[in-house]
């Protein structure tokens, strides 16, 4: 476990446990204090990893809801507002077809 406490995390507990000592508190004492809170900030600084995973899972999360949605009212600007499906590339297909046939016919 010390190994993954960084001498910063260290230092800060140290100094935390020289600043509340005790007149007649030993140098071991303070050892002890300073090893308990570096065991918290340690602690601390986990949580708080946690907690930013949990808000970047929840944050790609509602990307993905608004890209989802985004993509459903794509598809569904392609209906008018009648409900019924464009008219225009039907229309437009029909002429080919019959511009077709007559080319054919007139061969």
């Amino acid at each position: 476990m010390n190994k993954s406490i960084s001498n910063e995390t260290k230092n800060e507990a140290m100094k935390v446990a020289k600043a509340t000592q005790k007149p007649g508190q030993t140098k071991e004492q303070t050892k002890l204090i300073a090893l308990g809170i570096e065991k918290g900030i340690a602690e601390y600084k986990k949580q708080q990893k946690s907690k930013a995973r949990e808000k970047d899972k929840a944050r790609k999360q509602e990307i993905k809801a608004k890209n989802r949605d985004s993509e459903q009212t794509d598809e569904v600007q392609i209906v008018d507002s009648n409900g019924n499906p464009p008219k225009l590339p039907w229309a437009l297909l029909l002429l080919s077809w019959v511009g077709f046939f007559a080319y054919l016919l007139m061969r």
